[in-house]
């Protein structure tokens, strides 16, 4: 099988390095490509809720209400916004991820509370995708999202078909830098009280691994804490967490036009 996928590499690499010049015309005649439009997951739905707060906030409620907020403010912006779920219904893995391909999106978050068993544990914490996960609790926090869409914990799905494993590979390797750039501005702007700052971290979330573009996974604050769910329970915590992940996607998007040479919008 390894030969198979290495010979099935090199097929690849010859098909791009051939099909480069006709690429590069083309991309010419299109122009440079805008960062316009951003996709934004709100994790869970339906009959999985999430987590659950001790006085009975719901994530998957929180969570929806915080997509809208921040869609709202974008488009106020300029930008398109597409949203994965609109209502309290549960959208499969695989909704999730052609809605945002399908779109051809420039940044794709995704909104989650978060829960542990330690009701001590507080704040937020950004994440982006990567094959094994950067510390226990990052490893953790991936399982227990992944179980809403019934996937086991494996270091990444592969699909039988070498090629499109490899290609699977090439695109989540293109998009890596700009997935942590963005979780890292996210996470400057949602840090608030540096106390209780998580930090960017690194796991193998399912929802980031189909799509094709920088991608990122907010856990916006633990329910299972008592300050925390607080916070979250009311317009102006939910206002300040829209308003951050506003202006860190705004600050993305100058630097992905700045580095295509596409002038301010």
């Amino acid at each position: 099988m390894q030969f198979e996928r290495k010979q099935v590499a090199v097929a690849l690499v010859l098909i791009v390095g051939a099909l480069a010049p006709a690429l590069a015309r083309a991309d010419e005649s299109i122009g440079p490509d805008r960062f316009d439009t951003v996709v934004i997951d709100a994790g869970h739905g339906g009959d999985d809720e999430g987590a659950r707060g001790a006085a009975g906030l719901i994530e998957k409620e929180l969570v929806l209400d915080i997509a809208y907020r921040v869609a709202k403010r974008l488009a106020e912006n300029g930008l398109q916004v597409i949203l994965t779920r609109h209502d309290d219904s549960f959208v499969p893995l695989e909704k999730r991820t052609s809605i945002a391909n399908d779109a051809r999106a420039d940044l794709f978050i995704s909104i989650h509370g978060n829960a542990t068993h330690d009701t001590k544990v507080r704040g937020i914490e950004t994440f982006f995708l990567a094959l094994s996960a950067s510390d226990d609790h990052a490893g953790q926090v991936a399982r227990r999202e992944n179980q809403a869409f019934r996937i086991e914990d494996t270091p990444t799905r592969r699909s039988d078909d070498a090629l499109v494993a490899i290609i699977g590979d090439l695109i989540t390797n293109e998009h890596m830098e700009e997935s942590n750039e963005f979780a890292r501005l996210a996470q400057l702007e949602l840090a608030g009280d540096p106390k209780v700052a998580r930090g960017v971290k690194q796991a193998p979330f399912v929802v980031l691994e189909g799509v094709q573009m920088p991608a990122a996974l907010v856990e916006i604050g633990f329910l299972t804490n008592r300050q925390d769910e607080q916070l979250l329970r009311g317009g102006a915590e939910r206002d300040r967490i829209a308003g951050a992940l506003v202006r860190a996607a705004l600050e993305f998007s100058r630097r992905y036009d700045a580095r295509r040479g596409v002038g301010s919008r």
